[in-house]
């Protein structure tokens, strides 16, 4: 397994255990870039990580001052260490085994972080989300490219970092 680090927050500097080769952690510039986009969202926000991997996203949007993280991971092994993270750190969070299209969730969430794998990118999955989202609340998504169009969004703001993008979506 490999490691990742919580970057900022309560929980600054601790280690976060992830699957391998099952999932590929965003990296480093490319997550502090991401975590200061959304620095005046995350206070006492409800926060969706889909796509989530180790958690480590999640995990880092409830260092930083989150009230609580749902993680949806479609790899099974990948959740169970999303689990054993949140335990590791005394955390409580809700964990999805499955794929994004088939969640389901009555609440509704004032983040939403999206890092899709770019070699399965899938549009119609990542505007699924939007049902889940607050009338007030922000999708940030990772992608590779343009800023795709997202039926129900509007775009706020993308910045570029290597071959990544990161964007920000409010509802229309």
């Amino acid at each position: 397994m490999n490691t990742v680090k919580i970057m900022s927050g309560k929980y600054r500097g601790r280690v976060l255990s992830t699957p391998g080769g099952a999932t590929h952690p965003m990296g480093a510039r490319e997550k502090l870039a991401l975590f200061n986009m959304l620095a005046p969202y995350l206070e006492g926000s409800l926060v969706l990580d889909a796509y989530a991997g180790s958690g480590a996203l999640g995990i880092e949007a409830l260092s930083r001052g989150a009230l609580k993280a749902t993680f949806i991971e479609k790899n099974r092994a990948a959740a169970r260490v999303i689990m054993q993270n949140l335990a590791d750190l005394s955390l409580v969070g809700n964990v999805y085994a499955g794929p994004v299209q088939q969640f389901e969730s009555g609440e509704l969430f004032d983040l939403i972080l999206a890092d899709p794998p770019y070699d399965d990118f899938r549009l119609e999955e990542i505007a699924s989300l939007a049902q889940f989202l607050s009338s007030d609340g922000i999708l940030a998504l990772s992608h590779p490219g343009e800023a795709p169009e997202i039926a129900g969004l509007k775009l706020l703001k993308t910045n570029q970092y290597a071959a990544a993008h990161l964007s920000l979506y409010v509802k229309q």
